[in-house]
Parts: structure tokens; C-alpha cells; sequence
């Protein structure tokens, strides 16, 4: 059997770890873990977390010992079992064999802080992966927490959302030494700062840090800020939001060390994260081990994008939590997590603020939408937007969204249908090819309108989509460039001519079948990358 205690966000380890200490053979852990367990038998070996393979592989060999060397004890932060190390536990040894006890989790200890419920937050992790997903998520939706990571952090997420009208909220060394005076609201001695310009940077221990100041990095757009410019994105949603918010992030790398004892040490890390593969530490949700010994302190800041991007936040970050204030106390919830999918998609036109029906009809948004596959944690580009309703529905989908339109009516128009129906589009006014080289890489392009300039368009489109771009057309004459233009691009080729009827009413309660416009509808999907010949 393997023991897994959660020590939550602090160092001082919870009661339940004294016993299962007293009778360990083997303990693995962060340093300030191992150094606050003071119950730890002299003759027991000792395992600094680090590269997460080679601490497998020592605890496997104990395992293999005589049961009466002890027990496996793995000393974790936060909760292990939450983007933690159980994971990695799991597969290898099974779940049968594992005791967890698990800690409070830097996600809750920080949304704690802010006196915030957090059963309607999102949670993603960037710590080894792309923090493009993280930036997506955090642009569709109004509560979430980033779980940061070495070049995923606070300042990198500040850069990507500047535009985004969120707040950041930076925990940083949570569960460490409390500055003095109280934090407002929170009800725990925890020093709170509000940064005003670029802020100064705080000093903080691993944990995770909350407060009241202003200041973070949020999830979607809220709020109507202009785009006029010919880049100038605007947030659209049903409210606007205020730059406070605070960045967080995850713990710094992992310590390395050796272990002591008979046998040689591995070296595991306990981040803030979780690692992609086994062969990293899995990211233990509390914060780095090694800011432990820094001296910093459990701090908390609300601050805005661009001033999380200006600093340098060090190793003690534990998350970060992107808001829109105006939208962080949601209904009661029966799901947490991200809210549900819509009930309904390929809504009817009425559904939409439209301009003498230049709108995209439902049968076409609705096979539009998926060959698109907006989701979750993905980037939608709606280029000549016109009301807005692909980009509307693509957002209610989950996807970050961003609609280019040329005309300052239209993008009134995209805001005023994004508000209705309560989900987050960034509006650009200008014209495409031109406004398209400012924007972040989408995963999905629909093309709605380009005139003359449509095929210049499809090919700036698919050199950057990362998996498909769509495209709706009337006129038969522009359907060969289209497609040339998406095969040049390496995409792969297919389409249909959707010609619907619908059914109308005729004097004398009989029904008739009323015929609409023709509309093509071609589609690129980038073929999956091919691997033959490259070393695995």
C-alpha cells in the first residue's frame, strides 16, 4: 500500500500525516515536505521530489522489499488527487493500492480568499503544455483558474489578454507566512496588494495567494470596448469589466535531490501543474517547493493584464484566476465546471439583430458549425461577421471567438447579438486580409464575405488555421479559387451546394414548400501530420 497525504497549501503537515509517517520505510516529498515531517523514522529512506520516472522506479523497488522495511509514504502539496501526483501513482502501481488524504487544493485555498465560490469556475492547466489553450479559455469565459507553469506564468498569460478586459487575480506563495493585517473579506491574515500602473512585485511563498486588490488576468472578453481601429478588437458580452484581477501561477521548478539511505536518490518536483508525460513531476497544485526556504510570504493581487505581463513574478506563484467581476457570482449550479453545451444550435434567424436578412441562414450554419468544431479551449476566427450569428453560436459552443467585420455598424450589430445571448465575441473592425496579422492563430476560420478579395482572404486563413476553415459563397464563379486556395494551403477539400425549402403558409391553412438561395459551402481540414520516418 501507498500512502498519499495532501498537505494543502502550507508546509506544516495535517495531523493524519503523523501516524502514516511513524511507520514508513520509504518517504517521498518536496523538500520543505521532508523537512517539516518530523516523525519521519531515522532508518526511513527519503526521496526529493523531482523528474517523476526515476521516483516511480524507487518506489517500485521498495515495494519489492520485505513488507516489514515499512510503508510507502508520498507527501504531496495541495490535493494530490487534483492535477496531482495520484495520477502518475495510479497508473503505474493501480488505484487499489493507493491510501490518498487528500489537501486542500491552491484553487480552492485562492477562490477562498476571495470569499468566491468556485463550482462554476473553469480550471486549466498551462504547466508543460500550451498556454494558448489556457489564453482561449480564459477569453470565453468569466471565472477560471489558471495552473501556471515555467513560461506559462502570470507575465505570459498578462501579454496574451491584454485586450480582454479581465482582471488577474495572482496567488502566490499560498499556505505560507502571512504579511500583517488582515485581508478584507477574506477573514485570514494574508497581505492583499492592488497594483496601480505597473505594481510592484510581492514577494510570495508557494501556495496560493488571494486578495482584494485590483487586478486580473480573465478568461473572455466582457463588455463592449470599441474596436474601431482597423485592429482595434472590442471585448463584446453582456457586461463590461474593469481591469482588477490578479495573475497566478504555479510554483517554480521542481528541487532536485538525492535520496538518503541506502539507496541512490531520484529527484522529484512537487510544481504547480501537471506534467504532460511521466517523465516530469506531476504538478502538485500548492506551489513550489523550493520558495519554501525564501522567506516570501502568502500574497494576493489584483492586477491588470498589461501589468502582469510588465513583471517579473518569480517562482512562488501558485494560480492564477482570470475574472470578469461584473459576472463572477453565477445561479446555482446542479454541473460544475464549464456550463453546458447549449440546448439548441443553427439558431433561427430571428434569433439575431440582422440587416435586410444578410445573415447566415440556419441548414447553412448548421453543417458551417460542424465542419468548424468550435469546443472548449479553442480560437474561432467569423471573418466579414456581418451580424455576428456564426461567431455568436461558435462562442456558445465554448470557443474563444474573434469576428472581423468592416463596417462600425456590423460591429455594433456582432456586440449587440454577442450581449444578447450572453457569451463573449472580440469584435475587429477593418478588413480582411489587411487586420488579420494582428490577430492570435485561430483553430478555425468561417468565411462569410470578401467580395473580390475572397480568395486573398481563404489563402491568409489557411496558412494559419491550425485545423479547418470553412467557406460560404453564392456566387458559383468564386467556388474554383476558393478551392484552389485551401488545397495550395495543404488543406484538404470538400463542399456541397446547400439548396433548402422551408416550409411557408398559403390562404386557406394549406402549407407550400418556399425554396431559398443556393449556397455553397467549401471546407479545409488540415491532414493530421505524418510521423513516418521520424524517430519516436
Amino acid at each position: 500500500m501507498i500512502t498519499v497525504v495532501g498537505t494543502g497549501t502550507g508546509a506544516p503537515l495535517p495531523p493524519d500525516a503523523g501516524a502514516a509517517l511513524a511507520g514508513a520505510g520509504l518517504v517521498v516529498g518536496g523538500r520543505r515536505h521532508l523537512a517539516a515531517a518530523t516523525t519521519i523514522p531515522d532508518t526511513a529512506e527519503r526521496v526529493v521530489l523531482g523528474p517523476l520516472t526515476p521516483a516511480l522506479d524507487a518506489i517500485e523497488q521498495f515495494l519489492e522489499k520485505p513488507a516489514e522495511r515499512g510503508r510507502v509514504v508520498v507527501l504531496a502539496s495541495g490535493d494530490p488527487g487534483f492535477f496531482g501526483i495520484v495520477r502518475a501513482l495510479a497508473e503505474r502501481f493501480g488505484a487499489e493500492r493507493l491510501d490518498v488524504h487528500p489537501g486542500v487544493s491552491s484553487v480552492a485555498t485562492a477562490f477562498a480568499r476571495l470569499g468566491l465560490t468556485w463550482d462554476d469556475a473553469v480550471v486549466v492547466s498551462a504547466h508543460g503544455r500550451d498556454l494558448r489553450t489556457a489564453v482561449n479559455v480564459c477569453r470565453a469565459h468569466p471565472k477560471v483558474a489558471v495552473l501556471t507553469g515555467p513560461g506559462s506564468g502570470p507575465a505570459e498569460l498578462g501579454a496574451a489578454l491584454r485586450s480582454s478586459g479581465r482582471v488577474l487575480v495572482v496567488a502566490s506563495a499560498l499556505g505560507a507566512g502571512a504579511d500583517s493585517g488582515a485581508d478584507a473579506g477574506s477573514g485570514t491574515s494574508t497581505s492583499t496588494s492592488t497594483s496601480s500602473g505597473s505594481g510592484s512585485e510581492v514577494a510570495s511563498d508557494s501556495g496560493t495567494a488571494s486578495g482584494s486588490g485590483s487586478g486580473a488576468v480573465s478568461a473572455s472578453n466582457a463588455g463592449a470596448t470599441s474596436g474601431t481601429g482597423s485592429t482595434a478588437g472590442s471585448g463584446i458580452g453582456p457586461a463590461s469589466t474593469s481591469n482588477t484581477g490578479a495573475t497566478s501561477g504555479t510554483g517554480s521548478g521542481a528541487s532536485t535531490g538525492t535520496r538518503s539511505g541506502t539507496d541512490t536518490g531520484s529527484a522529484l518536483s512537487s510544481g504547480t501543474g501537471t506534467a504532460p508525460d511521466s517523465g516530469s513531476a506531476p504538478h502538485s497544485d500548492s506551489g513550489s517547493d523550493s520558495v519554501a526556504h525564501s522567506g516570501e510570504r502568502e500574497r494576493v493581487e489584483r492586477v491588470t493584464p498589461a501589468e502582469a505581463a510588465a513583471r517579473d513574478w518569480g517562482p512562488a506563484v501558485s494560480v492564477v484566476l482570470c475574472l470578469d467581476e461584473a459576472r463572477v457570482l453565477s445561479p446555482v449550479r446542479t454541473v460544475a465546471g464549464p456550463p453546458s453545451g447549449p440546448g439548441q444550435w443553427a439558431l433561427e434567424e430571428g434569433e439575431f439583430t440582422h440587416r435586410d436578412s444578410m445573415i447566415t441562414k440556419f441548414e447553412v450554419r448548421a453543417l458551417a458549425l460542424a465542419r468548424l468544431g468550435p469546443r472548449l479551449g479553442e480560437h474561432v476566427w467569423d471573418i466579414g461577421a456581418g451580424s455576428g450569428s456564426v461567431a455568436v453560436e461558435c462562442a456558445r459552443l465554448g470557443a474563444a471567438v474573434t469576428a472581423v467585420e468592416k463596417t462600425l455598424d456590423g460591429v455594433e450589430r456582432v456586440r449587440a447579438n454577442a450581449a444578447a445571448h450572453g457569451v463573449y465575441v472580440t469584435a475587429v473592425h477593418g478588413a480582411a486580409p489587411t487586420v488579420l496579422s494582428d490577430l492570435p492563430d485561430p483553430d478555425a476560420v468561417f468565411i462569410g464575405g470578401g467580395g473580390r478579395e475572397l480568395p486573398a482572404i481563404v489563402t491568409a486563413c489557411a496558412r494559419r488555421a491550425r485545423r479547418s476553415v470553412v467557406v460560404a459563397m453564392a456566387a458559383l464563379d468564386r467556388v474554383p479559387a476558393v478551392r484552389d486556395a485551401l488545397v495550395a494551403a495543404g488543406l484538404d477539400c470538400d463542399g456541397v451546394l446547400l439548396q433548402s425549402s422551408r416550409l411557408a403558409p398559403l390562404p386557406g391553412d394549406v402549407t407550400r414548400l418556399a425554396a431559398t438561395n443556393p449556397v455553397f459551402l467549401l471546407w479545409g481540414v488540415r491532414p493530421p501530420a505524418r510521423d513516418e520516418g521520424v524517430a519516436q
